[in-house]
């Protein structure tokens, strides 16, 4: 699963990155926790955008917008069939830029966390979709998941799951809302090749949504919580 990252850049950086056409306020966030507002970039009105949505995605046709603490990844391997996720995986697909995510290992007794971030220390962008809720006529609440898939050999090692990392060569099949090919959108969905991270262990500080400063990705001795 993908359940903690960070996203340490400013506004211009992901602008120039993913060549967007407009501009929000982000300061660098060293600990995103599900349930809070994320930054994603869609393509509308065939423009890339950046925009803020909650992550933990709630289904057009949700009853309670508390579905979204259940929604937060989907399934590479049934996001095309899972109700919750199948209109916006036809339809309302978003990249989730990123510089690392978290995973836990359980090492001497205890979970140890590691940033797993880009191998050139600069941006990438999981695989995404989002979906608009109108609890009541006056109401649109925009969400987001974060499709995960199998480990690669980097990961494996860590956990049996990782957020899709979709190539910079990708982004436009995959933001196209015209496109409907679901089966080439589906051979997307893969691990990344592990050339492209690097791993290190960081301190149990970031076992907390509350810490969200750089002692969260600051590397440590394994030996030393």
């Amino acid at each position: 699963m993908c359940g903690r990252y960070n996203l340490v850049t400013d506004a211009q950086a992901l602008i120039d990155f993913f060549q967007v056409a407009n501009r929000i306020d982000i300061q660098p966030r060293y600990n995103i926790a599900p349930s809070q507002d994320i930054v994603v970039v869609r393509q509308q009105q065939d423009e890339r955008q950046l925009a803020c949505l909650h992550w933990g995605l709630i289904p057009f046709w949700a009853r309670e917008r508390t579905i979204g603490k259940h929604t937060i990844n989907a399934r590479a391997e049934t996001v095309a069939e899972t109700p919750a996720f199948r209109a916006a995986f036809r339809r309302r697909r978003c990249l989730v830029p990123a510089t690392g995510f978290y995973e836990w290992k359980r090492e001497n007794g205890r979970k140890q966390p590691y940033n797993i971030h880009a191998a050139d220390g600069g941006l990438f962008a999981f695989a995404g979709l989002w979906e608009q809720w109108k609890p009541d006529e006056k109401t649109v609440i925009q969400s987001c998941t974060i499709i995960v898939t199998q480990a690669n050999e980097a990961v494996a090692p860590i956990h049996d799951r990782m957020p899709v990392i979709l190539p910079v060569e990708s982004y436009q099949a995959w933001l196209d809302p015209g496109n409907e090919d679901l089966a080439l959108l589906k051979t997307m969905l893969k691990p990344c090749p592990s050339s492209w991270i690097s791993v290190y262990p960081v301190s149990t500080r970031v076992n907390s949504p509350y810490n969200d400063d750089a002692a969260c990705i600051a590397p440590v001795n394994t030996a030393t919580p």
